[in-house]
This record gives C-alpha cells, structure tokens and sequence, in this order.
C-alpha cells in the first residue's frame, strides 16, 4: 500500500490538471439553463483514455431538451484479482449554477491554486470525488499492481436535479449492479472523513397552490384571502414537526422536519386581496414514518383551511422519495471504515442526514451504498473549494478500500 500512497501523492499536479479541466466545462442541467453533461464527459472519456483507463461503457439517457439530445452516463471497469463482487466509486459530472457572481473571489469556471486549497465551481462537489476515485485506480496502473476486485468507476449525469436522467435511468434501463456489490458515493461527509451516511430521512416537497376570491384590499368580506389561508396552512404543517414526533439519534437534527420555504409571487400592488397564492414545503421526514400517513395527516389539515376560508387547495410533489437504510453491518460499511482507520487512523461511524443524495435511489433498489468524502461543505456555495491534502487522502482511503 506504501507504494500506491506513494503514487497518490506524487499525482498531486495531475489531480489539479484535471480538476482544471473538469471545472472549465460547465456541465448544469436544463432547468438551470444549461445543457448537460456531455461536453464534459466526452473530456472525461479522452482525458481517460490517455492515462490507460480504456474499458469504458456509455449509457445516453435520452433528453430532448438538451442540444446534444442525450445525458451521458459514463462506466471504466478495471479488472480486479478476482470479480466474486465489484467496488463500484459513483460521483456526478454535473453541477449547480454558480449564484451571485460579485459573491465570487476568482473565476468560478477557472481553478485558482491557494493556501493548499483549489476554488471553483464543482470543485468540492463533486470533482473531489470523481478525482479521487480515478486516482485510486491509476494508482493501481501506474504501479502495476492489480486492485483485489473489479473495480468501476460510475459518472452519473443529473445528481443535481433529481437524477432521473442519471442514476435512476441506469437503475429502470440498465442491469449494472449485483447484490453483492460495494458502492461507494464520495459526495458527502465531514471535514475530518469520519462519518458514513447510511440512511436517509424521507423526503416529501410540496408546492401548494390555494385558490380563493380576489378583491379590493378595502372589502375582504368580498373575497377569499389565499394569501392568510396559505399564512395559516404553513402553521399548520410547520406543526407537524410536534404531530409526528418521535426522534431518532442517527440523525441531525433527530427529529422530523417539515419547513415553509419558497413563496411564489401573487398580487403586483398592495391594494389586492390575492385570488391565488403558491408556496413550498421541505419535509425531512424519520423513516419510521410513511410518506402516506403524512399525505393523509397534510390533506386533513388542509381540508381544515379550505372550511375556515372558503378556499381551495390542490399540491404536486415536485420530489417524493421514502428508502430503507444500508445496515450498519453491511460489507461495505465495514471495509470503508476499515479503509479509512487505516489510512487517518480514525474510526469512522454511521450517520443518517436529512435525505436527498442518490444513494437513496440504490437502498431503494436493493443495493447497499454509503455516502462519504472529507468535505468542508462548501458545495453550492461562492468561492466553493476543495483541500488538496482531502484530495489525496481520500484517494488513498479508495486505494485501499479497493484492495480489501
């Protein structure tokens, strides 16, 4: 292992080259203006081709809103010792927007090199992790050893807007994966690489549109405020946090969450009893809990609202997603902490966040996967950065992992 740490650490400048390069190709999706990922992955592809990462599969989600008309989804096997199972390292080409530009340092679609760190766009999230992974392999490579299993590398498109074009397109039109199988999704985790997200809380977004009567802002009685029904409606949901209770101390906050959080513009002028008006709802929900029973305590208390104001209320749900947890016993959770005692000398231990990443997609399926990554969580944020001496060290804690 001596000698691949080795290698891992004398790749620094190429780490960097690649970050550079990933980062100058904006990959976002078309709901944030962007086309995809594919210029990207066609970089990735030849960038690996040229440093002896040949086998390499592509799986096109078809998206007709993209120019290119395709969201790419990339696979490199590396032959292993022996394939009774795959490693599988899963990290996304895509990312967010970059927000206020004055907010920004540097270029955000250009690395600038400081104080040990790299900023831009993507850096952190998730470049962190893809590069670590490729580097894990070459490592492997460029010494000619032989990692103990087949190892593949995943780039999934679409992380960032509910991965339909990425990992849940793999998951329905693809056979990839084995029960068997270690997976892996350097995207998450803490500045000291201690924690393993094995479970996630349920997600459920609302957007909520209420209906009632517009009307001059001097007779109220003539029309039905949906703006104070809706004022009341995020009351009443927010009260759901005391409704459904029960705590859990895998999680932070342990507790399930149901918060207001977009609010959608009704009427242009102050003199207006608004006929119409939209808000969100983030809920963060134990998973002791159904989606269903909360569906049916939400329309109960919704219900109540339309009886006191003389509304209407109807929602969609832009995101529902409900997963059971990777035991704390599964292999891989036990070899990624192994891995990571052996190369930091800590000892890493299970968590559960507030839900949304893709492992949630795989636990769904059937397949075991544990998020984590050494990350200051800078991800989405201006000036976004990654720690070099994070770089490496996860790269050597996926070196590792893979000869277990």
């Amino acid at each position: 292992m001596e000698k691949l740490y080795k290698n891992i650490e004398n790749n620094l400048e190429e780490m960097v080259a690649l970050e550079t390069l990933l980062t100058s190709i904006p990959a976002m999706a078309p709901e944030s203006e962007g086309q995809g990922e594919l210029k990207k992955c066609e970089a990735l592809e030849k960038w690996l081709k040229e440093h002896g990462i040949t086998d390499l599969t592509r799986y096109d989600a078809p998206d007709s809103r993209v120019e290119s008309g395709i969201r790419p989804n990339l696979v490199a096997t590396i032959p292993g010792k022996s394939d009774d199972y795959s490693i599988w390292v899963m990290a996304h080409m895509d990312v967010v927007p970059v927000g206020d530009l004055s907010m920004w340092e540097t270029d955000p679609w250009k690395v600038e090199r400081k104080d040990g760190k790299i900023y831009g766009r993507g850096v952190e999230d998730n470049q962190q992790g893809l590069v670590a992974g490729i580097f894990a392999v070459l490592a492997y490579l460029q010494t000619g050893e032989k990692p103990a299993h087949t190892v593949k590398l995943l780039f999934v498109a679409d992380e960032e807007v509910g991965s339909d074009y990425g990992i849940s397109y793999l998951l329905r039109e693809h056979n990839l994966f084995r029960k068997e199988d270690l997976i892996v999704i350097p995207d998450g985790g803490d500045s000291e690489g201690v924690t393993l997200e094995v479970a996630e809380k349920n997600l459920l977004w609302m957007r909520i549109t209420t209906k009632g009567k517009q009307a001059h802002g001097s007779r109220p009685d003539e029309g039905a405020n949906a703006f104070l029904a809706n004022c009341e409606l995020a009351m009443k949901l927010n009260d759901l946090e005391n409704f459904f209770g029960k705590t859990d101390d895998l999680f932070e906050p342990n507790h399930s969450t149901f918060q207001p959080t977009k609010k959608e513009e009704n009427v242009p002028n102050i003199n207006t009893i608004p006929g119409d008006d939209v808000f969100c709802m983030d809920c963060r929900i134990l998973p002791c809990y159904k989606l269903d029973e909360v569906r049916k305590e939400v329309r109960r208390r919704m219900d109540e609202v339309e009886a006191k104001y003389g509304v209407t209320i109807t929602y969609t749900e832009p995101q529902a997603v409900e997963s059971p947890a990777t035991s704390v016993e599964a292999p891989v959770v036990k070899k990624l902490a192994k891995a990571i005692e052996t190369v930091n000398g800590k000892k890493a231990y299970p968590i559960g966040i507030g839900g949304g990443t893709v492992g949630a997609y795989l636990r769904i399926a059937g397949f075991d996967a544990t998020v984590w990554g050494t990350l200051d969580e800078t991800a989405h944020q201006p000036n976004e950065y990654c720690i070099l001496n994070n770089l490496i060290n996860d790269a050597k804690v996926l070196a590792t992992l893979m000869n277990e």
